[in-house]
């Protein structure tokens, strides 16, 4: 009978071999595949992609995010104003403006009330006669009652 642990030894000297040569298998890699361009997918009954060529010549590309500054928006909303006021119709308005109807509310509601021009420069310019009348009468009937106290002895 052989001595156990002579024979354990044996065993483990063994088993580092075998994982060596595992390690060694897994650490040739592949090269990587070329990266095909994709390509959209072929319709029956569809033009071909020369004649498709010829009627657009670019691609219809969604433009970026156009940002306006506050002076285009209120030019904007005015126009808009304008145009309802005119007869059309609100959707057809924004539509026209070029902006969506959710952006127009939004910028509606952002911007400070516009004043109305006429009828604020009315109502000032009323107010500031109004002042200037009542200073008047004021004077006038403080002369008045002078005069009176003074004839009655007062």
């Amino acid at each position: 009978m052989a001595n156990p642990l002579d024979a354990e030894p044996v065993t483990t000297a063994t088993q580092p071999a075998a994982k060596l040569e595992t390690l060694e298998k897994k650490k040739a890699k592949r090269p990587p595949k070329a990266k095909a361009e994709p390509r959209p997918a072929a319709r029956k009954n569809a033009p071909s992609a020369a004649s498709e060529a010829k009627e657009a010549p670019a691609a219809t590309v969604r433009a970026g995010r156009k940002t306006y500054s506050e002076k285009e928006r209120a030019q904007m909303l005015a126009l808009i104003q304008k145009s309802i006021s005119g007869g059309d119709t609100h959707k057809s308005a924004v539509k026209q403006a070029g902006i969506s109807e959710q952006t127009y509310y939004q910028w509606k509601k952002a911007s400070p009330p516009a004043p109305v021009g006429d009828d604020l420069k009315d109502l000032v310019a009323l107010e500031e006669e109004n002042k200037r009348l009542k200073s008047l009468l004021a004077d006038r009937l403080r002369k008045e009652n002078a005069e009176l106290k003074r004839k009655l002895g007062l």
